[in-house]
């Protein structure tokens, strides 16, 4: 269960799928664009706010469980998953939600608990090959 409103000052605490790390989250409407950011240790991605909102659409689009698929930038991302669909040039942003180029990967791994902590999606949670689905 996620901690925190997500805000700056109180930022969601929330784990990876696979369980294998904590990060926090939070919304930052302020900055130019408006970003969801993610701190993971010393780093942090920035992803456009838009990605919850777009992210639960394509969802209840597709009506089922997605496969998650997160990967780093460089890597490819595995067809149809979530990963792929934050990079895709036909998504509603026309390509990458990462905002920091070589930071702009991960995006299935730190937007699906940010979404299953605003109840619009659920998680799975196992070691590997989690999907989520639109709530």
């Amino acid at each position: 269960m996620a901690s925190g409103t997500g805000w700056k000052d109180d930022p969601w605490t929330l784990t990876t799928p696979s369980g294998g790390s904590t990060f926090q989250a939070w919304r930052d409407e302020a900055a130019d664009p408006p970003a969801l950011v993610v701190q993971v240790g010393k780093t942090q991605l920035r992803y456009f706010i838009a990605a919850i909102d777009d992210l639960h659409a394509m969802l209840k689009t597709r009506g089922d469980w997605v496969l998650l698929g997160g990967t780093d930038e460089q890597k490819p991302a595995p067809e149809g998953s979530v990963e792929a669909w934050g990079r895709a040039a036909d998504n509603p942003v026309g390509g990458w939600y990462g905002l920091k180029k070589g930071l702009r990967g991960r995006f299935g791994v730190y937007v699906p608990p940010v979404m299953e902590a605003l109840g619009l999606a659920e998680v799975e949670k196992l070691p590997r090959n989690n999907r989520m689905r639109a709530l």
